[in-house]
């Protein structure tokens, strides 16, 4: 009887300690199912909410196809199926070397900056035509078409001089190769503009061949109007000693104040011949004593 109680309690003891696992294990089970059902939703939700930046239009692909555009801002799209292609709508700058020939077949080497955008509103049809490179693609190209194009109908001395000119015509022609494919060109600018050694060394003298020129015109110009002063001063005299004479206003008086006039206070002395005297002609030039 002893061994039956002990044994009953011993059973009883071991269904009261095992009893209490079975709930233990089924909640573990379902703690795994929602960490899972956490997860894949965060993947999900990661999936399916993208944002586009400011100065950006986003382009939708479904399955590799364009789709449609978003801006800027929170959107939503299908996880997995559509994929989101950034296309930036703000002002770029393009900045590269350059080489042309000119009219007269000099070869001119420059540094071209240009600014550009795309046109948001195209982004799709830009996207599906060109693709996102549309600037490695269509505007790199252009700018240099458009500076040769540009720089061959002028000749080295006129890119110098008609610079604006050149640089307005490079623009212009940029406009027409890039506008259809929806890219705005905002600025072109010729950075600098260089020649080979020998045409600058060429440059260089006829300006200064130029500039020798035109001074020896001025000098020549000058030398005339100083000419024609001295004979306008001549005739002027002589005109006024003629009106005198003719009006009797030309008395000995006159002449002598004339000659004051123009006299440097230096008397003149005359040497005798013989005698080895000066005389001093200075009382001769004294008026009569009055009585």
């Amino acid at each position: 009887m002893f061994d039956g109680n002990f044994t009953t309690s011993s059973s009883t003891s071991t269904n009261t300690s095992t009893s209490p696992n079975k709930p233990k294990v089924k909640l573990g089970k379902y703690f795994f199912y929602i960490v899972a059902a956490v997860i894949l939703l965060i993947i999900l939700l990661r999936a399916a909410i993208y944002v586009v930046p400011a100065g950006n239009v986003g382009v939708i692909t479904r399955w590799g196809a364009a789709n449609r555009t978003s801006m800027a801002g929170i959107h939503v799209k299908i996880p997995f199926a559509e994929n989101v292609i950034m296309m930036s709508t703000r002002t770029q700058k393009d900045e590269s070397p350059a080489t042309a020939m000119s009219n007269n077949l000099q070869v001119v080497s420059s540094q071209i900056a240009v600014n550009y955008r795309l046109d948001g509103s195209k982004a799709l049809q830009v996207f599906q035509e060109i693709g996102p490179d549309y600037a490695e693609i269509v505007v790199a190209p252009a700018i240099q078409n458009a500076f040769k194009a540009a720089t061959a109908r002028f000749t080295a001395e006129e890119l110098i001089t008609k610079r604006g000119d050149v640089r307005q015509m490079a623009e212009d022609e940029l406009i027409a190769q890039i506008e259809p494919y929806h890219i705005i060109v905002e600025n072109f600018n010729i950075i600098n503009m260089d020649f080979s050694a020998e045409y600058q060394n060429a440059i260089e003298a006829k300006q200064v061949a130029q500039q020798q020129v035109e001074t020896s015109k001025q000098k020549l110009a000058q030398a005339e109007i100083d000419a024609q002063t001295v004979i306008a001063q001549a005739q002027g005299q002589a005109d006024a000693q003629k009106a005198l004479k003719d009006t009797g206003a030309l008395t000995p008086e006159y002449l002598q104040y004339l000659f004051l006039t123009k006299w440097n206070g230096i008397l003149p002395q005359v040497m005798t011949s013989g005698s080895g005297m000066m005389l001093d002609i200075s009382q001769f030039m004294q008026g009569p004593e009055k009585p």
